[in-house]
């Protein structure tokens, strides 16, 4: 048996893991990018799409202000591995919905994917959904239609959200994840984005992947984080 597939494991290191992260996010010094625009999606409450890639899952609390922000689940895969991440993320405020971003066309065949559409949609009515759409497995930096379909049928804003640290943990997977480490600098950079009316869904793909890759990269360049 895999170690991540035993429930008892999991939960342990995801309280390990979430301590760790809160320690790191309180001794991080940061520096916020356009924060007006969210500023403003939260001032205004009701559903919101926060979208990162998912190397960046590791710094995600870190974004949201749980004290004056939308409340938020994470769109979380259905593996062992995603198990283990929900578990992290829950214990800093953020419950999970179980699924997965997969193109619309093949959402029968992606684990829980239309379960998590439906659950996905629901949260939008009453709050914010944090997608990466890049993931579960990647290709890293590509993105899936799920996300432009959700925020098509939902009509809830966009916010795109890049993060980093300096120094930080890179992981040996395939999107090459960050975790924080403690007393380093660190950068959120937001720009919102809303789906345009009557837009193809892979127009919208087109423009959003840019975008995207526009608010990581400035964070990096702030925090010095190599790539």
């Amino acid at each position: 048996m895999r170690p991540l597939r035993n429930p008892a494991v999991q939960s342990a290191l995801a309280w390990i893991l979430a301590k760790w992260m809160q320690f790191c996010f309180a001794t991080i010094r940061w520096t916020h990018v356009n924060q007006e625009a969210a500023e403003a999606v939260w001032a205004q409450g009701g559903g919101v799409l926060c979208v990162f890639w998912h190397s960046r899952i590791g710094l995600s609390p870190s974004c949201w202000p749980l004290d004056r922000a939308q409340p938020a689940k994470a769109l979380i895969s259905l593996s062992a591995d995603g198990e283990f991440i929900a578990k992290a993320v829950a214990r800093q405020g953020f419950p999970a919905v179980r699924g997965s971003s997969a193109n619309k066309d093949k959402a029968e065949m992606a684990k829980g994917g239309s379960q998590a559409l439906r659950d996905g949609l629901k949260q939008l009515k009453v709050g914010a959904l944090a997608i990466t759409p890049d993931g579960p497995r990647g290709p890293a930096n590509v993105m899936a239609e799920g996300l432009p379909l959700m925020a098509k049928l939902s009509k809830a804003p966009v916010l795109f959200i890049g993060m980093s640290c300096s120094p930080a943990i890179r992981l040996d997977s395939w999107d090459r994840a960050i975790l924080p480490l403690p007393f380093g600098k660190g950068a959120i950079v937001w720009d919102r984005a809303d789906y345009p009316a009557g837009a193809e869904i892979a127009d919208v793909v087109a423009d959003w992947t840019p975008r995207l890759n526009a608010v990581e990269a400035r964070a990096d360049a702030i925090t010095g984080l190599k790539s």
